[in-house]
């Protein structure tokens, strides 16, 4: 469940406005054969659709289905090849998911959305996971809008926090968490 999305828009006015900073110092670039290049334009942030900062909260649910006839995440790399695995995770497994985001817990209610992206078993002592993954949204005012998702799951924590670290569409230089 996504609990909490910003808008990072003062962050990056400032960011936008210390980078302006530094390039309207070094504006040209002088090269070893003497001709310069400008490597850098000031950029309104109101042309970037940057106003106030707003919080959205999301409420939806994934299903990363690893086995029967419907799947949606399958084992690309195995950490240990092996026919005789002890567990289905092993570290270094890496999977590739087109998971079904839906509105309520029930895989067979309304879809929202896909998660697609990848995760990787990137502990050797637990089940954590390392998360690479876009939340592409289909439907109402999100449809075409992706969040992106990049950081570790403790899949077997009762509540655990992801990182979003932007997105695209309405979610342009989002930041926030997935819980």
């Amino acid at each position: 469940m996504v609990a909490s999305v910003l808008k990072t828009q003062s962050l990056i006015i400032f960011l936008i406005l210390f980078f302006i900073t530094i390039v309207t110092s070094f504006s040209r670039l002088t090269v070893a054969y003497e001709y310069s290049e400008l490597f850098g334009k000031y950029i309104s942030p109101s042309s970037l659709g940057l106003k106030r900062e707003k919080l959205t909260h999301l409420h939806f649910y994934l299903h990363d289905v690893l086995s029967g006839k419907n799947v949606t995440g399958i084992r690309v790399v195995d950490g240990k090849p092996s026919t005789n695995r002890s567990s289905q995770f092993i570290f270094g497994d890496v999977y590739v998911i087109d998971d079904p985001l839906t509105i309520e817990p029930d895989i067979n209610s309304k879809t929202v959305g896909k998660a697609q992206g990848t995760y990787t078993v990137a502990s050797q002592g637990e089940l954590s996971l390392l998360m690479v993954t876009n939340f592409a949204f289909t439907e109402g005012k999100y449809n075409g809008s992706t969040l992106s998702v990049l950081g570790r799951n403790e899949v077997l924590s009762t509540v655990r926090e992801i990182p979003i670290v932007g997105g695209s569409g309405i979610f342009r230089f989002a930041r926030g968490y997935a819980q």
